[in-house]
């Protein structure tokens, strides 16, 4: 256990009790309030403190630092105001399962009743978008609680969130509560009704009916992916993942799975051949909006659903459980590395199939992916099925400005390996500021702007909600072009270095150029 002065305060025993939990990292925008615990962090330089300037690049890059980890980072936010502003990418975070500890600071306890300016309802703000809210209610409740918080963040894997009063971070802890035993490694087995899902399983087999495996989570990577692929080596079923992944591996030489489209009736026609489909660590698919006159539920009402293993159970476990019971073990046949065009010597204008085709064409082995192309998702997918051996990342909850943030977390994860982050552009303002945080700590991200000078998702669901041609209101929320902004003047104001290409030749010639180097390139590629 880490030792701790005599007069140890609160902040001290909390830096030493996320330290002990194995929490090396601090994702931090702070306040006043929080001002005890930074001095804390600044006692120890274990723990790698990395500022945002802005609270959802913070919660965002602990979300790609979890997935990448399959361990939480810290996350340091000051007040209700601060935590709210990290919300949307802890919305994205939870969906996507990801393991964060946030700790938010709050007034001391003997200043709520005064109702300062700053005085909100923290744990009203914290509920919605975390699976376990703490309040610590004193100095020897620190490290009690700060383990209880991890844990919960493991055990989920969610997110959990400390709210840490002044007080109780100034405060003197008594000798006898410095320490607290760690968190053990939650141990996930399977779903209630496994066997009996996997009895149903054969039976639908022995019946001719068509079978899929819905995988999510850990059943996307690593030898649980390869069990699924066995498993449908040996059954023929259908190996399928959600619309939006958190993080799938992927590429030449890995099991293909293929993914439910997002639009609900391309969802809706992907699923109808199923007749039975099985859940790994995977809920029903619906659709990710309603329309006039249309169901949110995208699988037939005939088609029959089990559970293999639920979120954040022991995926692979499950799978190795499921293929014993089938008494067979084929493989199924990995995927082949695709053949690229070479030939990008055009000067004509940039478009979205040849800038996606680029990009997986000169996709380095192990590189990540961060994917918030959103019009753009599903060509830059299908282009990189055959790519070099990769991790992908997807927007999870749909709240966008994940990309930037998300390129740190994986950057840091892992500092050996190249992050390419495919950004729209009306996303990339919600959390531009990610750009300084990669220069500051060096990263090596490739960030690749696709400008289309819009909310080009946002024109697609106008169609989809009976209006064609928007008016002039419409085009006001939905455009931007009036002003056009210029990424690459925003990238060099925050140092990064940038280029903006408007053909093939161009593009091909940045891509490049960005794969070589090894910190932050912003490429503004104009369609």
């Amino acid at each position: 256990m880490t030792t701790t002065s005599p007069d140890a305060n609160g902040a001290t025993v909390l830096r030493n009790s996320l330290l002990d939990c194995g929490i090396r990292v601090c994702f931090a925008n702070p306040g006043t309030s929080e001002m005890h615990f930074v001095a804390a962090l600044d006692g120890d330089e274990r723990m790698r403190c990395v500022l945002g300037l802005q609270e959802n690049v913070v919660t965002g890059a602990a979300d790609g630092y979890g997935r990448m980890t399959g361990a939480p980072a810290a996350t340091l936010l000051h007040l209700g105001p601060g935590l709210a502003n990290g919300l949307a990418n802890l919305h994205n975070a939870r969906r996507a399962r990801t393991p964060v500890v946030n700790i938010v600071g709050d007034h001391a306890s003997s200043h709520l009743a005064l109702d300062a300016p700053l005085t909100s309802d923290v744990e009203g703000l914290a509920r919605p978008m975390s699976d376990f809210v703490l309040r610590i209610t004193g100095p020897d409740d620190v490290a009690r609680s700060t383990c209880a918080a991890v844990a919960a963040a493991r055990r989920g894997p969610g997110i959990a969130t400390l709210i840490l009063p002044a007080d109780t971070a100034w405060g003197t802890v008594s000798p006898q509560h410095r320490s607290a035993i760690p968190p053990a490694d939650p141990r996930r087995g399977l779903a209630d009704g496994a066997d009996e899902a996997s009895r149903a399983l054969r039976q639908a087999l022995a019946s001719g009916r068509r079978v899929g495996l819905l995988l999510s989570g850990a059943a996307l990577r690593g030898r649980a992916l390869e069990l699924a692929g066995a498993v449908s080596g040996a059954t023929g079923a259908r190996l399928l993942c959600e619309s939006l992944s958190a993080r799938i591996e992927r590429g030449a030489g890995r099991v293909a799975v293929e993914k439910i489209p997002y639009p609900a009736a391309q969802a809706a026609a992907c699923l109808h051949g199923i007749d039975f489909l099985l859940l790994v660590a995977a809920t029903v698919p619906v659709a990710f909006f309603a329309y006039p006159g249309s169901s949110g539920q995208v699988l037939r009402p005939d088609t029959e659903v089990a559970v293999l293993c639920l979120p954040g159970q022991d995926a692979e476990y499950a799978l190795d459980h499921l293929l014993g019971q089938l008494a067979a073990t084929p493989a199924l046949a990995p995927v082949e590395r695709a053949t690229f065009s070479t030939d990008h010597g055009a000067d004509r204008p940039l478009g979205v199939t040849e800038l996606c085709e680029i990009v997986a064409a000169g996709l380095p082995d192990d590189a990540i992916v961060c994917d918030e192309a959103l019009t753009a998702m599903a060509t830059l997918h299908a282009a990189t099925v055959g790519a070099a051996p990769h991790d992908y990342l997807q927007n999870t909850g749909g709240s966008i400005g994940i990309g930037p943030p998300l390129a740190i977390g994986a950057a840091l994860a892992c500092p050996g390996r190249k992050v390419i982050n495919v950004q729209a552009d009306g996303s990339a303002m919600y959390t531009i500021q990610a750009l300084w945080t990669q220069a500051r700590e060096r990263l090596n991200v490739l960030t690749i702007i696709l400008s289309n000078r819009s909310y080009a998702i946002l024109h697609h669901e106008m169609r989809n909600v009976g209006i064609s041609e928007p008016g002039i209101n419409a085009r006001r929320m939905l455009n931007l072009d009036d002003p056009e902004i210029d990424f690459c003047q925003l990238a060099v104001g925050m140092g990064v270095e940038a280029v903006r290409v408007r053909t093939a030749r161009e593009f091909a010639q940045a891509y490049a150029r960005g794969l070589r180097s090894s910190l932050p390139f912003l490429i503004d590629a104009v369609l």
